[in-house]
């Protein structure tokens, strides 16, 4: 049987009286309590209760901490030879290398105004004191855009474009700075190069600007696809490196242990569009003549024998000094002079073409002292090349022509 409590008039007057009179004694005792911390902080004594660190079986916050308790700091060394080498060049080399943002113009849907939006970056170099600055043309490739670049101290400039060669994926900004803030990149050779040697990439991957990032040669002679979809032209003699090379290091400088630069970083190879370990540079002594070219005319215009070379690669592999032919374009001058290509027979024996060892005179060890000849003359000109062909020399008189 459940039972129940009755409540009289006399309980429930006794007890809110009751409640009141605890609550009110509670009262009364934090105050006096409160009142006597405070008097003690006032005379210099602490409290009889410490708070406790969280964690801790009653710690409190350590406030006797000195220099002496510390653990003494290891002195470093002195930094490696190879490591101030690498120091001392990106230090040299870094204010060279700029940053490159694309400005595209948009219209707003509701306002129909149009702004400027960031539309892609890229990197690039200072080439001289004019404010010319060399990419690639994939970084500015579409030429309704705006560009800005950063230099090194971080201002920013407004570009204009100068020249494009899409078929060797470079093209030519210029900016208006001073030359006081402008530092013409070191330019290098490519011909000497060898797989093994340092190499050094500086860019903005990522838009990460300024960054640094360190390899080796891995290959020379390789080919790829250029900028230019429409002819499908290649690019040929490039330089192959495991330098790390990402999004937005396209256009930087590829440097020698030197600190000169032997390339322009342009591509990767990549399976699933991350850094695989395999990227491409555009060798210095393409770069020289075409930015000559741009610089000058807007588009290349150094003019050419009608041949294909093989890369001097080659050339070690074989021991030989020269420009030897691969192949020669139909209806060109050299094909009118009757320079020979490299065959095949049907036995799969290799038939060497004719070796271009001296121009107008003067002597051709690699491909890129021909290209350096051939930059003086113009379409037109006829030049006798010595080529060597069966164990002997002779003199052809070829025709250039425009590329």
């Amino acid at each position: 049987m459940r039972q129940t409590t009755s409540w009289g008039p006399r309980e429930l007057f006794l007890y809110p009286l009751l409640l009141g009179l605890v609550l009110g004694a509670g009262f009364w005792a934090g105050r006096a309590t409160g009142s006597a911390t405070a008097a003690a902080g006032a005379a210099g004594e602490q409290p009889a209760v410490q708070p406790a660190a969280t964690g801790g079986q009653g710690r409190g916050v350590d406030t006797s901490r000195s220099a002496e308790n510390l653990r003494d700091v290891t002195l470093r060394g002195d930094l490696l030879a190879e490591e101030k080498s690498t120091i001392a060049l990106f230090q040299e080399a870094s204010p060279s290398v700029v940053y490159i943002t694309s400005i595209t113009q948009v219209q707003d849907f509701w306002t129909m105004r149009t702004r400027q939006v960031p539309s892609g970056t890229g990197s690039g170099f200072v080439w001289d004191t004019a404010g010319h600055i060399v990419t690639n043309f994939h970084v500015i490739e579409d030429v309704n855009n705006q560009w800005r670049v950063t230099l090194g101290d971080q201002s920013t400039w407004d570009a204009r474009l100068v020249g494009v060669a899409p078929e060797k994926d470079l093209a030519v900004l210029q900016i208006d700075a001073p030359a006081n803030v402008l530092r013409p990149i070191a330019v290098g050779s490519s011909d000497d190069l060898m797989v093994g040697q340092n190499v050094y990439a500086i860019g903005n991957p990522f838009g990460l600007d300024h960054t640094l990032t360190t390899g080796v040669i891995s290959a020379l002679g390789r080919t790829i696809d250029s900028a230019d979809t429409y002819s499908g032209a290649q690019i040929s003699d490039v330089i192959q490196t495991d330098a790390a090379i990402n999004p937005g290091n396209s256009g930087g400088p590829l440097l020698d242990s030197s600190g000169r630069l032997i390339g322009v970083n342009t591509a990767i190879y990549t399976p699933s569009g991350a850094y695989a370990g395999i990227g491409f540079a555009i060798p210095v002594d393409t770069v020289r003549w075409v930015v000559s070219d741009l610089i000058r005319y807007g588009r290349v215009q150094r003019p050419v024998l009608g041949v294909d070379l093989f890369p001097v690669s080659i050339n070690r592999r074989l021991g030989i000094e020269g420009a030897l032919v691969r192949d020669v374009v139909r209806g060109s001058g050299a094909a009118e002079a009757g320079l020979r290509p490299t065959t095949q027979d049907r036995r799969g024996r290799i038939h060497l073409g004719d070796l271009i060892v001296a121009v107008d005179g003067t002597p051709i060890r690699t491909p890129g002292e021909l290209y350096a000849v051939l930059e003086r003359h113009r379409p037109g000109d006829i030049v006798t090349v010595r080529v060597r062909r069966d164990g002997g020399e002779l003199d052809v008189a070829v025709r250039l022509q425009a590329p």
